[in-house]
């Protein structure tokens, strides 16, 4: 877990020199690359030390389940990509969506979510949560505000939506959402793991708390799955401290503390902290940390190779006869264009959803015939790869819900690489050619 207790001198900087160097400052004689620290415990001289640690009166480590300086530097790295107070590392993007919203959302509660997200996180929205007696509403994310409005509840805890969906590429209208949520006194979620915050920062916008699957372009090389949460400090959970009993009444399972009066803007973290890492350890490897630190120190260079070869391709397959059909926001002409300029001005991500004219079978064969492009589950790393999402990643949903989360059976997701355009396109016109 970060906490930004006092201001460091990467405050200072732009993003791209916050990818390089941000979260780690090596002091004098100290190793110039972030250490792994490869230990699941301390070593301390005395047990009064080790109790000060476990009651909070001191920061510092003493079990990695709970942090790890390696883990922390990274999320130190993120918080100040993001702008955020706090930041935390999960084991994973799931996880990382789970706990945020589990961290202040209890059975007999309710949440609202956009419908346009990853298959995954509706299942678990959808499903799970409701297994444990979290109620969710979805929303079309081109709801009005009236509509909007109206599904709110006396008990709705928070709103959760993604920057970009993955993979309809719908993008949240973010002032809109987070307006809606402040009303009615919660705080809105975003995912942002698709733009990352080279392309957008959602605290800027209205949004309370960002999360990422780190996995993807964080990441980068797809050698480590992982997942961030960062909070802005900007929501104020003593003003609705109703809502919140979690956050700001005293927590008998850690010595009675009140998180929002001992910890202030960093309650919100350390309450994951202390209670939901504690209890189902969901950390990510010191290793793993050490994979997503490397690849953090070239996402502003390759977010905008992403991007460039992306909208190149996209405007190619546009123009494509055996393609019906192309989504991605940095096309003119596109659905999501204008809130693109809005929220994305200077690029959006490297994925791309299109339909092959002859629907689902011709979207196999296509695939089927590719061979620079990989056929693999996963998305938004170096190398380009692609997947048919009804029959795959979003295969646990139905037609309707399908359709309700822009996912046509002919879409196929491509996510564009940072290899060389013209080899990309290439690969792509002779498997259409097939």
């Amino acid at each position: 877990m970060y906490w930004a207790k006092e201001e460091t001198r990467m405050e200072n900087y732009h993003i791209n020199t916050i990818c390089v160097q941000g979260g780690y400052e090596p002091k004098n004689g100290e190793p110039r690359v972030l250490p792994i620290v490869q230990s699941t415990t301390y070593k301390y001289e005395s047990s009064k030390q080790m109790g000060d640690l476990f009651d909070l009166k001191e920061s510092g480590y003493f079990y990695t389940r709970l942090a790890n300086p390696t883990n922390d530097a990274v999320a130190d790295k993120i918080c100040k990509l993001e702008g955020g107070v706090a930041a935390i590392l999960t084991s994973s993007g799931q996880a990382a969506n789970f706990y945020a919203i589990f961290n202040i959302a209890d059975a007999g509660d309710h949440v609202i979510a956009s419908s346009a997200i990853y298959g995954g996180t509706y299942n678990l929205i959808a499903n799970t949560m409701k297994n444990m007696g979290i109620e969710a509403t979805f929303v079309d994310p081109d709801i009005s505000e009236e509509e909007l409005e109206s599904k709110f509840k006396p008990n709705t805890k928070l709103v959760f939506g993604e920057v970009i969906s993955n993979p309809s590429l719908q993008i949240l209208d973010i002032e809109k959402f987070a307006k809606a949520a402040h009303k009615h006194g919660v705080p809105l979620i975003v995912d942002n793991t698709f733009p990352t915050p080279v392309f957008c920062r959602p605290f800027t916008w209205g949004a309370d708390i960002v999360t990422h699957s780190t996995t993807k372009y964080m990441n980068g090389t797809a050698n480590a799955v992982g997942g961030a949460i960062v909070d802005s400090g900007n929501f104020d959970w003593t003003k609705y401290s109703e809502k919140f009993p979690g956050l700001t009444s005293p927590d008998e399972t850690y010595h009675g503390t009140v998180y929002s009066k001992s910890f202030g803007k960093a309650a919100y973290i350390v309450k994951m902290t202390t209670n939901l890492m504690r209890d189902l350890g969901s950390i990510p490897s010191p290793q793993n940390a050490f994979y997503l630190g490397v690849g953090l120190e070239t996402l502003h260079l390759r977010m905008e190779r992403h991007y460039e070869n992306a909208l190149a391709l996209a405007r190619h397959l546009k123009e494509h006869p055996k393609v019906s059909w192309v989504s991605f926001p940095g096309l003119e002409n596109d659905s999501q264009y204008a809130l693109a300029k809005k929220y994305l001005p200077k690029g959006s991500c490297g994925v791309i959803s299109f339909g092959i004219a002859g629907g689902r079978e011709a979207a196999v064969q296509f695939m089927d015939s590719l061979t620079l492009a990989a056929i693999v589950t996963h998305v938004a790393d170096t190398r380009t790869c692609v997947l048919h999402p009804a029959s795959t990643t979003h295969r646990q949903m139905n037609d309707e819900e399908l359709m309700a989360a822009g996912v046509s059976p002919d879409l196929i997701r491509m996510s564009v690489g940072i290899e060389d355009i013209r080899d990309i396109i290439a690969d792509v016109d002779q498997a259409l050619e097939k």
